[in-house]
């Protein structure tokens, strides 16, 4: 029990670090679970292995002083780690407009963007400031929407696209 639980509280802080580190770098970075962990983890112990090193190894989580300085080193070295992510593998900039865009490499974006091409919504619009939702140019036809309901339906019977995907795009047809 002991080790189960010490699995799910390195999970759990390798998440939250890993999510501020995302949160630290502007732009859309979508990426798995499992990376955002990894990313937080690896971090975590960079920074704690620093810190460490600053403050003795037996004297890092002494005082809240330490333990503050240490959560900062850990979030800012996941911080680099996210930010050489989107340099090295997505092959984007840090600033400026192309910062915001939807990455067209990376893990798992594949998957997200044909999960949000099959939800009507373009993500290479998402952060353009154009909308990321398609516009028909006319009203589609009683069959086309049937036809759309059952390709959604398929999609969610083989687990392509979750429960709440599906009843949103459900929603989203049946206002015409």
């Amino acid at each position: 029990m002991d080790v189960l639980f010490t699995i799910l509280t390195a999970m759990m802080t390798g998440f939250v670090i890993g999510s501020a580190a995302r949160f630290a770098v502007p732009g859309p970075d979508p990426m798995p679970f499992w990376l955002t962990v990894f990313i937080g983890l690896c971090g975590s112990a960079i920074g704690t292995a620093i810190g460490a090193v600053i403050f003795g190894a037996g004297h890092t989580f002494d005082s809240s002083g330490h333990s503050f300085a240490t959560l900062l080193l850990a979030i800012g070295f996941a911080t680099a780690l996210v930010a050489a992510y989107r340099i090295f593998v997505q092959k984007r900039p840090l600033t400026g407009p192309e910062a915001r865009h939807f990455p067209h490499r990376g893990f798992g974006v594949a998957k997200m963007r044909e999960r949000l091409r099959l939800l009507g919504i373009d993500p290479d619009r998402i952060h353009t400031g154009e909308g990321g939702l398609r516009q028909a140019a006319a009203e589609p036809t009683q069959d086309e929407i049937v036809d759309q309901l059952e390709k959604l339906r398929d999609l969610r019977d083989h687990g392509t696209i979750t429960e709440e995907e599906y009843e949103r795009a459900r929603d989203r047809l049946r206002r015409y």
